[in-house]
């Protein structure tokens, strides 16, 4: 069933003078797709210098509002603060070092006007190397390391669990049912945590019969990582904090569905990937294939442990 176009209020936070270039790029990115309705909100994260200096050159008028954070410290309530900000149909979010290739916002708006049961909508994530190209160990299967799509997605347009938070639309009729992004989940400041987005999803599917969560790939934004981000070291911290924020979810959401996506993943995708990792090495003496399947391995164990070490603290806690 055909709805009414929806109009859209799209969030970017923003926490850091040193994402400066990126925040501006990915702000004029979103502006040139606003259409009469729309607005973009830019949430700056208990950080005055960045307020003071994007409201002053950046030329806030009726279709860009610039405002601090007016929760807790972190991307949940950041997040949250936006959504409060709008009164728009659909709240989008996007992160503040993407930027949104052309046509994102209305392939967006198509997805929540041609089906009412769509409820949220996520978009493909394509990393933005700096430097041109991901290190030769890196396994693509692990693009979620860095807040990007990942090899083992769907390809298709298709319902899933939950969509990657950089890239995101959630109808704004959601909030009201489902409640608010949780504090309790999600990334502060450069701390590599996360699941914000999927445990929302979860209390979603969980209050709103017959809601769907849609991955939309013909929509894209490329997000960038930086260098920082291409070292094992920042592999290896960002998979134990995210076994953290898993084990977060499923103390939330249960763990039926806190995992359900990671069942899939764990039992299929990553064996695939070690699979060819060893069969190219073995073949063509590839030692970066090889290299590739033993941070497969060392990913997914890193994970685990950061999961049951939050496990055991909230067990005693």
């Amino acid at each position: 069933m055909t709805v009414e176009q929806p109009t859209f209020g799209v969030v970017i936070c923003a926490y850091t003078l040193a994402r400066w270039g990126a925040v501006r790029a990915a702000i004029a990115s979103v502006r040139d797709q606003l259409q009469t309705g729309d607005r973009l909100f830019v949430v700056v994260d208990h950080n005055p210098e960045l307020l003071a200096r994007l409201r002053t050159e950046l030329a806030p008028g009726p279709d860009l509002v610039v405002v601090p954070n007016g929760e807790a410290r972190g991307l949940s309530g950041a997040r949250n603060t936006g959504l409060r900000a709008s009164n728009h149909t659909v709240v989008a979010f996007l992160d503040d070092d993407a930027i949104a290739r052309p046509g994102w916002l209305e392939i967006l708006r198509e997805a929540f006007t041609d089906e009412e049961a769509v409820t949220v909508v996520g978009t493909t994530v394509e990393p933005n190397w700096e430097g041109g190209r991901p290190p030769r160990w890196f396994p693509a299967e692990f693009g979620w390391v860095v807040g990007c799509g990942y090899r083992g997605l769907p390809v298709d347009r298709t319902p899933i669990r939950n969509p990657i938070g950089a890239a995101m639309a959630i109808r704004r009729s959601a909030f009201a049912v489902a409640g608010e992004f949780s504090e309790l989940v999600g990334r502060v400041g450069a701390l590599p945590v996360g699941c914000e987005e999927t445990e929302f999803c979860i209390r979603v599917a969980r209050t709103i019969p017959g809601s769907v969560v849609l991955h939309e790939p013909s929509g894209t934004v490329d997000h960038l990582v930086p260098r920082s981000r291409q070292t094992l070291r920042y592999f290896v911290r960002r998979c134990f904090h995210e076994g953290r924020s898993k084990w977060a979810v499923t103390r939330l959401g249960g763990a039926r569905a806190g995992l359900s996506a990671e069942r899939r993943y764990v039992r299929v995708v990553l064996p695939s990937a070690v699979a060819r990792g060893l069969g190219s090495g073995l073949r063509r003496g590839d030692v970066h294939a090889l290299l590739r399947s033993v941070v497969v391995l060392l990913g997914l164990g890193v994970t685990a442990t950061g999961f049951a070490t939050a496990a055991v603290s909230g067990r005693r806690a």
